[in-house]
């Protein structure tokens, strides 16, 4: 099945796959939401940033660059900004998702010392002698062993889980950020 995803792109003569981007112009790359700005303020255009994470998704780890392709011409400087654009707005991705990560693994600390502050309780608790004769001593420290498992596995399952995704989403868009960026005008 890869191969056949791989097929369907173009190839440069060293084997690098082509992210192809045709459109009108330059400013047809960014989003239309503010009216009044220059082009080269705006963010890119959202349909136009699902497309190359998706291509780049679709190509797993294979080499790859990215061209535009425009119908009219285009100067120096705002192909240097398109360049700039991509760069600058998939680093700010690739942050984004490295602070959620870290967001993440400070939750999964905290959830990890409460289930060891919460096991510790009920350990003390369930070697006392109030555990023999009080039955709601003894349901609140079985409570207690439970919510300490509870927030022990939480823990583990955020670290060892979800973790994952959020660092392939970080090697991707740093990926996209570096990736090669070139320029082609096709004049009808």
């Amino acid at each position: 099945m890869k191969k056949e995803i791989l097929e369907r792109y173009e190839h440069t003569d060293i084997g690098e796959i082509i992210i192809d981007i045709s459109t009108k112009k330059v400013e047809d790359l960014y989003s239309n939401f503010d009216k009044k700005s220059h082009f080269l303020k705006k963010d890119l255009n959202q349909d136009l940033v699902e497309y190359i994470i998706d291509s780049a998704n679709e190509i797993e780890k294979e080499n790859f660059i990215i061209r535009f392709n425009f119908e009219t011409e285009v100067d120096n400087e705002a192909t240097a900004s398109v360049v700039n654009s991509v760069n600058r707005f998939f680093t700010y991705l690739q942050e984004h998702e490295h602070r959620k990560m870290k967001d993440m693994l400070k939750k999964s600390i905290s959830l990890f010392i409460v289930g060891v502050v919460i096991a510790g309780i009920s350990a003390f608790m369930s070697q006392s002698i109030l555990m023999e004769k009080s039955i709601l001593f003894a349901v609140i420290a079985e409570g207690l062993t439970v919510a300490a498992w509870v927030s022990l596995w939480e823990s583990l399952a955020t670290f060892l889980i979800r973790w994952v995704p959020y660092k392939k989403k970080i090697l991707l868009y740093e990926r996209i950020a570096n990736a090669k960026i070139v320029f082609s005008i096709n004049i009808k």
